[in-house]
């Protein structure tokens, strides 16, 4: 089960310094809340402490930095927190009562993240306890251009109330820029909890290190002042290399970059994120369509810059917004927006929109928005995710990326991504690129490196596998390896192709099934390969495999974790309700995890 450390190994502590610690903490509230564990941060808490439990279901990380800072929050206005993943629900007792925050992010269609799925099928079962000693709040992260906004956290907060929680606080809403709406959210939130103790904690971070903040202090640790997601790095492009072959249909491009001078540390598994520049084309478009100066002064953040500056460096600009398009359509009924923005219309708007952005819509316009009102119906420019495809033991000082330029054609007009060209077109520009390092919850190789490992990355999914096998080839790690690769056509998208045929060669990568979709008349994806060996596959996770998936959320990673499910039943000898039992047991285990978008 994972827990927050009370003591991080980062902290300038001999282990046995940090033993003693974490038993003293341990100690002082063992006896609170049967059943439950101790509060999980640092500093000697006061005697009359009041627990909180801060539960979280994160897939990149952000719920679980907000987590984190909310608890250490917590501690300073006298609350005992304790911080866990939502599936360590058996080890939260919430059945026990007291007070829990749930923060979550939102997958897929309204799903919860990986590490709250067998919550969410514990909590909404038919056998789910009662629950009316619990008081609770939820707060979730999302992104309003998807359908199911903050899904999964209305899910929580209606089943909650449902089962007899008692709700402390209104459920709260975070668009992708949350950081102001999640603190505002917070501060209502302690005014709802009260004060809980008279004192606050007995030993402040001048003597012991705040625990680290994804998004916060870049989850290195880092002292105040580092590298971060609000902080980024400025960092040299060191290359730019074109992995696909000619005849290709795609763009698959590996990028090394330098890290050089930035005290950033990254792990196999973990993100880096990219501070994207819009295109200086798009700009220009879109500052004709507005009939503006390029410099006359605007308003960004209570900070004044030139249009231009604010259109390339601070607002997107690709993708509308629901304000943007509620703006349009009010100011131009002609063209029949107004009708497809009604909730139950969701998929004819995105069947309308599909391929059309801000530019498009903007040029529908009678009369041009001015500069400020455009401004004020735009969302923030904001960075961009990417899974590390290199391992620090192999490229010491370097963070490698290997990302697909979007580019398409659609209603007339050349379409562009906006991070995957700014890297691979507009970074030469300047040489540099901002970044920062988005530590990964649970996404990493075992720990133990004689543990075997199945790896799922179809195209741009090996990305994260790359960087997993250079770490076990750099550490001597004996565990067995197998990866299921797949993509178009053997001969132009092979990516690193060399690099994992000599791991092959040598032996060191047990097995590498491939699958290209278009050498053969009739698709052969991963999946397909995966029911091939179905029966080694399943012998490899009954002798304690790792099985991982990176890539494509909306169905490549769906009908890998069916095509799972199906092996298990098929060569396990299990029923269907056996096989889901066994996988969510792998998840639990930490031994299924997945890297989707």
């Amino acid at each position: 089960m994972t827990q927050i450390p009370y003591i991080p190994d980062t902290a300038p502590f001999t282990p046995e310094q940090r033993a003693w610690l974490n038993g003293f903490l341990a100690g002082l509230l063992a006896d609170r809340m049967p059943g439950r564990p101790a509060p999980q941060q640092n500093g000697a808490l006061a005697a009359n402490a009041e627990p909180l439990l801060v539960l979280f279901g994160s897939q990149t990380g952000s719920a679980e930095g907000f987590a984190r800072k909310l608890a250490k929050e917590s501690l300073a206005r006298g609350f005992a927190p304790t911080v866990l993943e939502l599936n360590d629900y058996e080890l939260a007792n919430l059945p026990a009562g007291g007070k829990a925050v749930i923060i979550s992010s939102t997958w897929g269609e309204g799903d919860p993240p990986d590490n709250a799925v067998n919550f969410w099928s514990w909590l909404k079962a038919d056998s789910a306890p009662r629950l009316e000693n619990l008081q609770f709040a939820v707060l979730g992260l999302g992104d309003k251009n998807y359908p199911d906004f903050c899904g999964a956290s209305k899910k929580f907060d209606a089943r909650l109330e449902l089962l007899g929680a008692k709700r402390l606080a209104p459920r709260g809403e975070c668009d992708v820029d949350y950081d102001i709406s999640a603190k505002n959210w917070m501060e209502g939130l302690w005014e709802k909890l009260g004060v809980a103790a008279t004192h606050g904690v007995g030993v402040t971070g001048s003597s012991l290190p705040a625990p680290a903040v994804n998004g916060e202090n870049g989850g290195n640790g880092t002292a105040s002042g580092a590298y971060n997601k609000v902080n980024p790095f400025p960092a040299r492009l060191l290359k730019n290399i074109l992995l696909n072959k000619p005849g290709t249909a795609k763009e698959v491009r590996h990028y090394e970059i330098s890290l050089g001078g930035s005290g950033l540390h990254y792990e196999a598994g973990d993100a880096l994120g990219v501070v994207p520049v819009n295109c200086h084309e798009l700009v220009d478009e879109v500052i004709r369509a507005l009939h503006c100066n390029p410099d006359e002064s605007v308003k960004v953040d209570d900070s004044s810059v030139v249009l231009r500056e604010a259109l390339s460096h601070c607002l997107e600009i690709n993708k509308p917004s629901p304000e943007f398009l509620a703006a349009v359509a009010k100011a131009a009924p002609e063209i029949g927006l107004a009708p497809l923005l009604a909730p139950e219309r969701r998929d004819d708007l995105q069947k309308w929109l599909w391929g059309r952005g801000i530019i498009d819509l903007l040029n529908l316009l009678p009369t041009p928005f001015t500069a400020m009102e455009f401004l004020g119906l735009l969302k923030k420019l904001t960075p961009r995710l990417y899974s590390i495809s290199s391992s620090p033991k192999a490229h010491p000082g370097e963070v490698h990326l290997t990302v697909s330029a979007v580019r398409y054609e659609s209603h007339g007009r050349r379409r562009n991504g906006v991070a995957s060209t700014f890297l691979a077109d507009r970074v030469g520009d300047t040489g540099f690129v901002k970044v920062f390092v988005q530590p990964s919850h649970g996404f990493k190789p075992p720990a133990n490196g004689d543990t075997p490992i199945i790896m799922v990355g179809p195209g741009t999914g090996v990305a994260p596998f790359r960087a997993f096998l250079e770490d076990r080839a750099a550490a001597g790690a004996k565990g067995k390896n197998w990866l299921f690769f797949g993509d178009q056509n053997r001969n132009t998208d092979f990516l690193y192709e060399e690099q994992l045929t000599g791991w092959q060669g040598s032996g060191f990568l047990t097995r590498l099934d491939l699958a290209f979709s278009r050498d053969q008349p009739d698709k052969i994806y991963v999946q397909h390969r995966m029911l091939e060996n179905a029966a080694a596959l399943w012998s490899w996770l009954e002798a304690g495999a790792h099985f991982y998936v990176c890539g494509d959320a909306s169905r490549m990673a769906k009908d890998v974790d069916a095509t799972l499910h199906r092996i298990i039943e098929n060569h396990g000898g299990k029923t269907l309700e056996e096989a889901k039992a066994y996988v969510a047991k792998l998840k639990s285990n930490k031994r299924y995890q997945r890297d989707v978008y």
